[in-house]
């Protein structure tokens, strides 16, 4: 009895041994490695690599892209306007093992780093460029935060400002101001027409003037829309130059 119990032990005892001691890693994973607390010089995987267990202590650490949402922060702007700003960062891991020496927690770390460059950053911009030059801000975010995160082994691909909460009584002056301009385009295209109008009719005075014809076809031709629109009759005067016009094409009577 005793002869078939001890290789049953065995084999259970090496089926756990190499359970502990074969890893399989994805292609999106590393294994940094401490052998008797001492860090290996290099990662290991993708793939299945071999640990030995107790001896070998193995951290895993993806290298995927980390997409992270800042939280909403309380800004005040160099124009001491008070605002909520939230950001997007991405993120990921090129060197696993000083993400696992260099800092306990590579996650928590650059999210606390990203929001505290987000406040000072932003603070230090006025509320129109908040609003007009994110593209300057974002590479401003994106080079600061990943200058800090550098001895992590994490690099910082991208910041991106997501939304900019203003209080209500500044969007209701924003909006006054939008509108004053609106106006204030609109007269200026309106005063631009008057101009060119008013420069035609200049033109066409001095035509008229070299030419008194061109008035009375233009009072036949006035007098034909109006009456083709309505069927009404219609009085109206004889200017004078058309009755001597007339009167010249009879010859000179005396009555």
């Amino acid at each position: 009895m005793e002869l078939v119990f001890w290789p049953v032990v065995v084999v259970f005892v090496g089926m756990f041994l190499l359970t502990r001691w074969i890893r399989i890693l994805r292609e999106y994973e590393r294994a940094v490695v401490f052998r008797l607390g001492r860090l290996l010089e290099r990662s290991k995987g993708p793939g299945i690599i071999f640990v030995f267990w107790p001896i070998d202590m193995v951290v895993k650490i993806p290298l995927r892209t980390v997409v992270h949402d800042v939280p909403p922060q309380d800004i005040i702007t160099r124009d001491n306007v008070s605002v909520k700003v939230n950001a997007v960062v991405y993120f990921r891991v090129v060197d696993p093992a000083r993400a696992v020496v260099e800092v306990e927690n590579y996650l928590y770390a650059t999210s606390q780093l990203a929001q505290t460059t987000l406040r000072s950053v932003l603070g230090q911009a006025e509320l129109d460029e908040l609003l007009s030059e994110r593209d300057k801000l974002n590479s401003q975010l994106q080079e600061i935060i990943d200058k800090h995160t550098d001895p992590w082994g994490v690099k910082v691909s991208a910041v991106e400002v997501k939304h900019v909460d203003l209080p209500v009584e500044m969007q209701r002056a924003m909006a006054r101001q939008a509108e004053a301009e609106r106006e204030k385009r609109a007269k200026i295209i309106h005063a631009e027409g008057e101009y060119q109008a008013s420069a035609q009719l200049a033109r066409a005075a001095e035509v008229i003037a070299q030419n008194p014809v061109t008035l009375q076809l233009r009072y036949l031709q006035t007098v034909s829309e109006i009456a083709s629109e309505q069927n009404s009759t219609i009085f109206f005067p004889i200017p004078i130059e058309m009755l001597r016009a007339l009167g010249g094409v009879g010859g000179d009577r005396e009555v």
